[in-house]
C-alpha cells in the first residue's frame, strides 16, 4: 500500500508539473522550427518568375535557419497539380506553397468549380515580389507608341488579337481592352514563353510579358515595348515609358509572387515562417536582386498579404464579369 501511494504521489506531481509546464513546453517547441528541411511547390517550370523567387528566398530561408530547402516543380493544369500536392501534404508547416497571381487570384476569378479556395485553403505568410507586365508588339509592326497602337486597335475591332500563356496574363488583355475601350481577340498559349515568340513571329499581335523575357528579343528588333503597365519605368528597361506617360493614364499590371501555407498549419510555425519571409523581404540584397530583373519585392506580413489578395481577387472578377470572359 505504502508503494502504491507513493507511486500515485509521483505520477500526481508529474501530471501537475506538464501542465505547468504545457505553456512552455508548446513554445519550446514552437521555438525548435524548424527543425528539418522545408519544400518550397512552385507551380510553374523553372525559370518563371515564381520559379525564380523561390529559389532566392529559399537560399535566404536555409541561411537563416540553417535548414535546406528544397524547390519542387509542379507544373501544369493551371495550378491545380501543385495546390493539391501541397494541400494532400502534412499540414506542419514544411511545406509551403509559393504561389502567383494566376493561383492565388485569377483562378477564383475564372473558374466556375475551382477545386480549391485561394483564401480559405491556405494562410498567408508574406507578400514576395511584383513584376509589371510589359505590352509587347511583332518588331515589324506599322506603330511604335501605346497610343498608335490604340488607334490602330479601335480602327479594326475584333481583327486585333493577342497573345497569354496564363490566366493572369489573359485578364491583363481583357483588362487593357476595358481600360482603352478595345475589342480584340484572345488566342491561348501552353506559356508565357510561347505567347512571346508568337508575338516576335507575327502570328499574334501583341502579348503582355515579364520584363526579362522580352528583353532580348526587343533589343534583337523582334519585338517593340510599347509601354510597361506599372507606376514607374523599371531599371532594366528604363528607355521603355509607363502606360501613363505613354498615353493611358492609370494602367497597371503586375504578376506577383506570395508564399502561403495549408490554413491547417498549427498558428505557432506560421508565424515563425511569416517571420522569417517577412526579414527575408526587408533585406537590402533582396531589393537589389529584384531590380536587376526588373521587378520589386513587395514587404508585408500575413495581414497585409490577405488584403492584397482579397482587392485582386475583387479586381479580376470584375474584368470578368464586364469583359464577358466565360467563366472555365
Amino acid at each position: 500500500m505504502k508503494t502504491r501511494r507513493i507511486l500515485l504521489s509521483r505520477l500526481v506531481t508529474a501530471g501537475f508539473l506538464m501542465l505547468a509546464a504545457g505553456p512552455m513546453a508548446g513554445k519550446a517547441l514552437a521555438s525548435d522550427f524548424p527543425s528539418k528541411s522545408i519544400r518550397f511547390v512552385v507551380p510553374f517550370g523553372p525559370g518563371s518568375g515564381t520559379d525564380t523567387s523561390a529559389r532566392f528566398y529559399g537560399t535566404k530561408l536555409s541561411e537563416l535557419t540553417g535548414q535546406p530547402v528544397v524547390v519542387e516543380n509542379k507544373p501544369g493544369g493551371n495550378g491545380f497539380i501543385a495546390v493539391n500536392h501541397v494541400l494532400s501534404s502534412p499540414a506542419d508547416g514544411y511545406t509551403v506553397f509559393i504561389g502567383s497571381n494566376s493561383t492565388l487570384a485569377v483562378n477564383e476569378a475564372l473558374f466556375k468549380n475551382l477545386p480549391y479556395n485561394p483564401i480559405t485553403d491556405f494562410s498567408p505568410l508574406s507578400m514576395l515580389m511584383r513584376s509589371p507586365a510589359m505590352l509587347v508588339v511583332p518588331g515589324n509592326a506599322p506603330y511604335s507608341s501605346l497610343k498608335d497602337f490604340i488607334a490602330h486597335a479601335k480602327s479594326r475591332p475584333n481583327d486585333i488579337n493577342f497573345g497569354a500563356g496564363s490566366a493572369g496574363y489573359r485578364l491583363m488583355g481583357e483588362l487593357l481592352n476595358d481600360t482603352a475601350a478595345l475589342k480584340t481577340v484572345y488566342v491561348p498559349y501552353k506559356g508565357a514563353s510561347e505567347a512571346v515568340t508568337a508575338v516576335a513571329s507575327g502570328t499574334v499581335d501583341y502579348a503582355f510579358a515579364e520584363v526579362t523575357s522580352v528583353r532580348e528579343l526587343a533589343k534583337a528588333g523582334r519585338l517593340k515595348a510599347l509601354a510597361v503597365a506599372s507606376d514607374q519605368r523599371v531599371a532594366a528597361a528604363p528607355d521603355v515609358p509607363t502606360a501613363t506617360e505613354a498615353g493611358l493614364p492609370g494602367f497597371e499590371a503586375y504578376t506577383w509572387v506570395a508564399a502561403v501555407v495549408p490554413a491547417k498549419t498549427p498558428a505557432a510555425e506560421t508565424a515563425k515562417l511569416a517571420e522569417l519571409m517577412t526579414k527575408i523581404a526587408n533585406m537590402p540584397e533582396t531589393r537589389e536582386f529584384y531590380a536587376r530583373i526588373g521587378a520589386s519585392v513587395m514587404t508585408g506580413g500575413p495581414r497585409e498579404m490577405a488584403a492584397f489578395q482579397k482587392s485582386e481577387v475583387d479586381l479580376w472578377k470584375r474584368i470578368v464579369k464586364q469583359a464577358g470572359v466565360e467563366q472555365q
